[in-house]
């Protein structure tokens, strides 16, 4: 089962306000920095449930999704 798992993410607004996300913050502390945005789209998470601004990354080598979802963030997780 996956779910809705809510994290602190580190982002700067360009000029045009676009937000741009760096870093993630694990629940456990852990930080993550984000090597590259592959894509950035108004998408579902078809997993975990919500709909907002769904960004294609990658982080440590590995292709994930980070959701922004006004007001929060959120990846899919396990369990």
């Amino acid at each position: 089962m996956t779910r809705k798992v809510f994290v602190e993410v580190h982002a700067k607004f360009d000029p045009e306000g676009n937000i741009i996300p760096y870093s993630i913050v694990w629940e456990d502390g852990r930080t993550f920095e984000i090597d590259k945005i592959l894509d950035t789209k108004r998408a579902a998470s078809l997993k975990a449930g919500g709909i907002g601004l769904r960004y294609t990354i990658k982080v440590n080598n590995k292709e994930t999704y980070l959701w922004y979802e006004d007001p929060q963030w959120f990846v899919e997780g396990r369990g």
